[in-house]
Parts: structure tokens; C-alpha cells; sequence
């Protein structure tokens, strides 16, 4: 045991005083960001000291922003407290690069169905079961691949999965479907709370 290392009771476990402050230091960290983050976006809606330059008034409105700002960040962290994991830069930067790929070749796939005389279209609904468990990775998966041409989450069947609706079932939207889940579990930490 280290000298700074104070041990303290907790049920069931035994755990030194560095665990607190390295458990804190997320939280921290993630408060400071969400608190800079909702104070960025007050001084964008309210513009403070562009009406009234003089320095009382713009003193009291950034008062005013900072409690916004404070209380918006106490709500935040109790409604979605921080992650454990973070995201992973690269495949973030992967994910966009073939978010971006796929939007486009699934547009022009998709303008050149409707352009075309014949329609060579074969619409229908997809039961997709997601691995990722339910909570922000499944909303972030849904609310990725409505994005992307030709797909479009609808609903959720009894057993879990996702209903699409796909405007051609002939095409291998449950493989891509599956690479993009991949994709996205491993931007929010390799696992990406798969189950």
C-alpha cells in the first residue's frame, strides 16, 4: 500500500482513497464539458451585451448564463450520468468517413431507382436484432442508419429487434445494417455495450 493510500470500508470491498479521486476525475471532467458546452450555447441564443453594452448589464447576464448553464449541467449529469468508456477518435474518424461513403452511394442507388422507368424497387420491412442493448447505443445506431437512403427505422418488434423499412429487400441491407452496428460499437468503446 502506498503512503497516500487510505483504506476505507464499503460493502463488500475493501478500496483506497486514489479509486475515489481517479472515479471522480471522469466525472469532473465530464461536468466541465457539458457545463462549458450549455454556457456556449446560451451566449449563442442570448447574444448577451450586443443590445446594452454597458459592463453592469453584461455582468448580470453572464451571471445569469453561468446558473443556466450550472443548472442545465445538474440535470444533465443525474438524467445521463458519464460513460464509463469513451469514444474512440479513429474509429470515429473511420465511422464518419463511411457514413459519409455509404450516404452517398445509397443516394445516387436511390435516385437512380426512382429515375428509372421500370422502378426496380422491391420495398418491404426488415426485423433487424441489434446486439447493442438498449439505451443510447441502440437510439445512436437507429438514429444513424435513418440517415442512410433506402432504410428507415420504423419501429420495434416484441423480441428486441428493429423494424425497417427498405426500399429494396433484394439488396443486402441486413449485411449492411450489421457492418454499421460493428462500426458504431467499436467508436463507443470496441464492445459498444453489445450484449
Amino acid at each position: 500500500m502506498h503512503a497516500n493510500q487510505r483504506p476505507s470500508q464499503s460493502p463488500g470491498r475493501l478500496k483506497f482513497a486514489d479509486e475515489d479521486s481517479r472515479a471522480a476525475a471522469p466525472s469532473a471532467l465530464a461536468a466541465l464539458a457539458r457545463g462549458a458546452g450549455f454556457f456556449g450555447f446560451w451566449l449563442l441564443l442570448a447574444r448577451p451585451g450586443t443590445d446594452a453594452p454597458s459592463t453592469p448589464d453584461l455582468a448580470a447576464d453572464l451571471v445569469v448564463g453561468l446558473l443556466a448553464a450550472a443548472a442545465a449541467t445538474w440535470v444533465s449529469l443525474r438524467l445521463l450520468p458519464p460513460a464509463r468508456k469513451g469514444l474512440h477518435v479513429g474509429a470515429l474518424a473511420r465511422f464518419a468517413v463511411h457514413f459519409v461513403w455509404q450516404s452517398m452511394v445509397a443516394g445516387v442507388d436511390v435516385a437512380r431507382r426512382a429515375f428509372d422507368p421500370r422502378l426496380p424497387l422491391n420495398p418491404g420491412y426488415l426485423a433487424y436484432p441489434v446486439r447493442l442493448a438498449p439505451g443510447t447505443g441502440r437510439a445512436a445506431f437507429g438514429a444513424v442508419t435513418s440517415l442512410m437512403p433506402g432504410t428507415l427505422p420504423v419501429g420495434t418488434a416484441a423480441d428486441g429487434a428493429l423494424i425497417y423499412h427498405c426500399l429494396d429487400l433484394d439488396q443486402p441491407v441486413a449485411a449492411g445494417l450489421a457492418r454499421d452496428e460493428a462500426l458504431l460499437a467499436r467508436v463507443r468503446g470496441g464492445g459498444g455495450g453489445c450484449r
